[in-house]
């Protein structure tokens, strides 16, 4: 089965009725976790962006206490996993502000982590790469913004 493209899906949707189109929805919300997921930040988060970015945050700091800390093997895949759960929330928000800000509290937090992260270079290299992409979104922000968000990254420098 091949995919139509998002034009003719779109077609499709503006012939359907309003209960067509909600019971589509809920069909593809079986489907697939992420579907799911988004369908919730859609109806229910996408309103409330400032609480949206503090349950990422919540979750971050979730995540980072039942790290495994017995080898830096299991920190760097602890690590990937949760820089891989931010990256699909982004996805969900495409908003640069909140890709920016989960980003440099995704750095905070991995450069406050203990055992230090400058004993692993893939864990530092991770560091600097999610850094610099912050800084590069950074640029498209509003001024007040971008004050705010490097005065941030310089506190994040190692």
């Amino acid at each position: 089965m091949k995919a139509v493209p998002v034009k003719e899906i779109k077609q499709e949707l503006n012939t359907l009725s309003h209960k067509e189109v909600q019971d589509i929805c809920l069909r593809l919300s079986r489907f697939k976790k992420e579907n799911k997921e988004l369908l919730t930040y859609l109806l229910f988060e996408s309103h409330d962006e400032a609480g949206y970015i503090e349950s990422v945050k919540t979750y971050i700091d979730n995540e980072f206490e039942i790290i495994n800390k017995d080898s830096y093997y299991y920190i760097r895949k602890s690590v990937r996993k949760i820089l891989r759960n931010i990256k699909k929330y982004v996805r969900y928000s495409q908003k640069k502000e909140t890709e920016v800000e989960l980003l440099l509290y995704f750095c905070e937090k991995l450069k406050d982590f203990t055992p230090s992260i400058k004993r692993s270079t893939q864990l530092q290299n991770m560091y600097n790469r999610q850094l610099q992409l912050a800084k590069k979104h950074i640029n498209s922000l509003h001024e007040d913004l971008q004050y705010d968000f490097n005065l941030m990254i310089e506190d994040l420098s190692l």
